[in-house]
């Protein structure tokens, strides 16, 4: 499904993105996986390489996402990375959660908002500027999150409600260069960030799923999203939540 490709996917390190980095090259792409360790970012593309069926398709840039000066450097060098060809997928899933606004200080909130919203505005930019003045036909995939439509009481449901609005104005200004722009987002999915003690046997959430999302789940939708079989989805944000967010926010405790 996406033979021939080429896709960029930040904070692919671990969870989600690590796990869309691996169905991408099984779908036929080349990948480049972003994170802000370099020792991660390396023993990440090893295992990687490991674990797909096509083998010497994953790279690795490190890549802070709140450094927006140094983005179009970095763009270059990943270019030189991959020696021939060009990204054509972006997926924007560098991501840090918490930031409650009980106790939340103005240090943290920074840094969400700044990994969270404004590297993903910034890179966007210029990644979406490049596919413009070359005449690319990309795809940009915002991670978004069942916390897209909940109640913002905290920094990272705030960064959230405002790249659902992003993925769709995107979208708008995008089209017409055939540039297409959509979001996937999970709900509780069981990674690293929300079991950081290990992914146990038993992943029962109170959500009408009944369990976590699993990010091989996310990864799959991740793969027909920017395929040609998604080219009419244009704007969208695809919520796999298990029904979080959609028809019950009571898995999540809000308090003050």
């Amino acid at each position: 499904m996406l033979k021939g490709r080429t896709a960029l996917v930040t904070g692919g390190t671990s969870g989600i993105g690590y796990e869309v980095a691996k169905a991408y090259i099984n779908a036929g792409a080349r990948v480049v996986i972003t994170g802000r360790n370099e020792e991660k970012v390396k023993k990440a593309c090893e295992v990687i390489d490991k674990e797909v069926s096509r083998k010497g398709n994953i790279f690795g840039m490190v890549m802070n996402n709140t450094d927006v000066k140094s983005m179009p450097s970095k763009l270059q060098d990943i270019e030189r990375v991959l020696g021939t060809g060009h990204i054509d997928i972006l997926v924007n899933n560098a991501g840090v959660v918490g930031g409650e606004v009980k106790d939340c200080t103005e240090e943290l909130y920074n840094t969400i908002l700044g990994t969270n919203l404004k590297g993903t505005f910034f890179l966007s930019k210029f990644v979406a500027r490049y596919w413009v003045d070359n005449q690319i036909e990309g795809n940009i995939l915002m991670m978004g999150s069942s916390s897209s439509l909940r109640p913002a009481t905290s920094a990272y449901t705030l960064t959230k409600n405002a790249l659902y609005g992003f993925t769709k104005g995107l979208a708008k200004v995008l089209a017409p260069h055939g540039i297409t722009v959509n979001g996937l987002a999970p709900g509780p999915t069981a990674t690293p960030m929300t079991m950081p003690n290990g992914v146990r046997d038993e992943i029962s959430f109170p959500n009408p799923l009944g369990r976590f999302v699993m990010p091989g789940e996310i990864a799959n939708m991740a793969v027909f999203l920017v395929s040609n079989m998604g080219r009419s989805i244009i704007g969208d944000m695809v919520f796999m939540t298990g029904g979080s967010g959609i028809v019950t926010f009571d898995d999540v405790k809000y308090s003050f």
